[in-house]
């Protein structure tokens, strides 16, 4: 199971740091990914964490949003927020397994 927390109300330019808990088995050795989701839009790739702990962002959040983990979290630490960034954010590996699939948590950035 993947529970994902941490997410709020925040300004524009403010931070917020999501956490996805999880057991070591799950989370240790396997890529894992944070995804987004918008009312009426698919879920789409934010950031990956391969099992060596290689990292990758898609444009839209490069150099603004880190992906980490440790053995019960994988984290991501979103700076520099923009109202397009508010959306339900998702943990899941990489690529998804539908099993997965949490609630999310909302991130509503104000303009």
């Amino acid at each position: 199971q993947l529970v994902e927390s941490g997410g709020g109300l925040v300004q524009a330019g403010g931070s917020l740091r999501l956490s996805c808990a999880g057991s070591r088995r799950v989370l240790i050795g396997h890529r894992m990914a944070w995804y987004r989701q918008t009312p009426g839009n698919q879920r789409e790739l934010v950031a990956t964490l391969t099992g060596a702990d290689h990292v990758g962002y898609a444009d839209f959040v490069k150099g603004r949003f880190t992906i980490s983990r440790d053995s019960a979290n994988l984290y991501l630490q979103m700076d520099s927020l923009k109202p397009e960034d508010t959306a339900v954010y998702y943990c899941n590996y990489y690529p998804p397994n539908r099993i997965y699939w949490g609630q999310g948590t909302q991130v509503t950035v104000s303009s």
